[in-house]
């Protein structure tokens, strides 16, 4: 498989459904992780069963840059966010009907 590098995102083009039980996550991340796929898992699923991902891109904002993954259609409840296979970076409750936000951890 190739790998190839994802560009910026440009305005409109992330489209969530949200509603009752499903919400979604945005987890904002310093520029140097840019390209990094980041897992997250649910807390009640038994450990180690279900991972998802999302990649880090750039994302244009008013006022710039920022850098954020973006986990659509989660089922609402806790959430881990992995460092790697075995550390966890944060925790983070996804809301039914909303976006939830997160700041990857220094």
């Amino acid at each position: 498989m190739t790998e190839t590098a994802a560009g910026p995102t440009g305005p409109g083009v992330v489209v969530l459904e949200l509603g009752a039980g499903i919400g979604a996550l945005v987890l904002y991340t310093p520029p140097g992780l840019d390209g990094e796929e980041i897992e997250i898992s649910r807390d009640d699923d038994e450990p180690g069963t279900h991972r998802t991902h999302s990649r880090v891109r750039p994302r244009p904002v008013p006022a710039g840059t920022r850098y954020a993954a973006v986990y659509p259609g989660l089922r609402a409840g806790a959430y881990t966010i992995w460092r790697d296979q075995r550390t966890p970076a944060a925790v983070v409750t996804v809301t039914g009907g909303q976006v939830s936000n997160c700041h990857w951890p220094e």
